[in-house]
């Protein structure tokens, strides 16, 4: 782990390398699977969307989408898909632990992979956990795709530890599953052990 700041440790991985290893032109697998079935609307939030791939799925799915990240980088790469597919994201350059919370809270949120770096980094993970309550509507849904442990990074979160950050009565018919966690490097993809959790805002 860097000690530089995160916002210039990003922004220097989108711009000076190839790609980051979660940048894999498509949204992760694991969620792409729930895009058709599990998404409830119109309202969605990418938070730490990268270059905007999810987000730009779900808007292909006719959501309202808001996709937000540290990177400035990140930002202009995903407003530039945007343009080039037609297609209305809002994407913005927000700290996600310091996200504006809007007067219409959001019915689907997605963090596809940034739990685990705000925990990996030492970020203000419970600043970030006390927000998504806010920003959910109730009866909306949250999603979280983590790496797990098992991976053998020497970082990640497992199951428990997810399901524990999402407690009742705030959070309602919370599931946690295996999946795998698609990466791509110089020598090709890896598949890393990971988690998807669902989760549904109480009205509480």
């Amino acid at each position: 782990m860097t000690d530089e700041p995160d916002v210039v440790h990003y922004d220097r991985l989108y711009r000076d390398t190839n790609r980051p290893p979660w940048e894999i032109d498509a949204p992760q697998p694991a969620l792409a699977a729930v895009l058709d079935t599990g998404v409830r609307g119109p309202r969605a939030l990418d938070v730490g969307c990268g270059t905007g791939e999810l987000a730009l799925a779900l808007a292909r799915l006719g959501h309202d989408v808001t996709g937000v990240d540290l990177s400035p980088v990140a930002i202009t790469s995903a407003r530039a898909k945007a343009a080039a597919a037609g297609l209305p994201v809002r994407f913005e350059v927000h700290d996600a632990t310091r996200l504006p919370v809007s007067p219409t809270p959001y019915d689907s949120v997605f963090d596809s992979g940034l739990l685990h770096t705000l925990d990996r980094r030492g970020a203000a993970v419970g600043d970030y956990l006390a927000l998504l309550p806010r920003l959910t509507a109730p009866g909306g849904a949250v999603f979280v795709l983590a790496v797990s442990p098992q991976a053998g990074e020497g970082w990640g979160l497992d199951a428990d530890a997810l399901r524990s950050a999402f407690p009742e009565p705030t959070w309602t018919h919370t599931t946690v599953e295996p999946i795998d966690v698609l990466a791509r490097v110089d020598t090709g993809d890896l598949h890393l052990p990971g988690h998807l959790l669902r989760a549904t805002r109480s009205s509480v």
